[in-house]
């Protein structure tokens, strides 16, 4: 596992490829989730339930989402194994980047459908031209925004982020707009490098933990259904949506 290079890389997202962070007309009060403060070397600014939201990885950073070492580092084929897609199943990959995820897990739902769905044009550009040069027809690439994903409602039956979600900059709207997009037994997959783990080489801001995002998660509706713990560096956490009898239940 080639961890030196994948540390240089990430300690240059800062320097190099990463965007200014959006300031997006989400409304923002006193009771907000949101607080704005002075940003570290490598975040925004602006934190989320105490965390703080990490700079975004721009396009630039394209040759190293498909470098040849990931597999090795990341194992990405077996977290597409243990997404346990059935052939007809219909998945968003949020954030998507260059497809990297996208195109592997549309040749394991034939008869179903991936939307990859990205902000940057730089990179909707070049999954388009991914998608035409592997005659990928149940790929879709979708113009997302920082405040919603732009799919229709009740459609998805797995919306996966991969290394993104620490990135979102309003990522409260980002789950709710996810879960109106959710079927009933939808669920959300994020893979994030571990944070509990100091010796994941990965810069602070872009590594999370189990706690931080299930806080996170449990305030926008949804709750830990399964944790991961087979993947070198990187937790793979799915969530589903908190039912009405639980959160009664639970005094909520």
């Amino acid at each position: 596992m080639n961890f030196r290079l994948l540390f240089l890389l990430i300690l240059n997202w800062g320097s190099v490829s990463c965007q200014a962070p959006q300031r997006d007309p989400a409304p923002t009060n006193e009771t907000s989730p949101y607080i704005f403060r002075k940003p570290t070397a490598d975040g925004t600014g602006k934190f989320y339930i105490g965390r703080e939201i990490a700079q975004v990885m721009g396009a630039s950073g394209a040759e190293w989402l498909e470098r040849p070492e990931r597999q090795n580092e990341e194992n990405t084929a077996l977290a597409i194994i243990n997404m346990k897609l059935k052939p007809d199943a219909v998945v968003a990959d949020i954030g998507a980047g260059t497809g990297y995820y996208s195109f592997r897990i549309a040749s394991r739902v034939p008869r179903g459908k991936v939307y990859a769905v990205e902000l940057q044009q730089e990179l909707i550009d070049y999954l388009n031209k991914k998608k035409k040069e592997t005659a990928a027809k149940n790929v879709e690439v979708v113009k997302g925004d920082t405040l919603q994903i732009s799919l229709p409602d009740n459609s998805l039956d797995l919306a996966i982020m991969v290394d993104v979600y620490h990135e979102l900059a309003w990522p409260g709207e980002i789950l709710q707009s996810i879960s109106k997009c959710l079927k009933p037994e939808g669920r959300i997959l994020l893979i994030e490098y571990r944070g509990e783990d100091h010796a994941v080489p990965i810069k602070l801001l872009h590594k999370t933990t189990v706690a931080q995002l299930s806080r996170e998660m449990k305030i926008n509706g949804f709750v830990l259904e399964q944790k991961g713990d087979f993947l070198p560096i990187q937790h793979f956490l799915v969530f589903r949506k908190e039912s009405k009898n639980s959160a009664v239940h639970s005094g909520q």
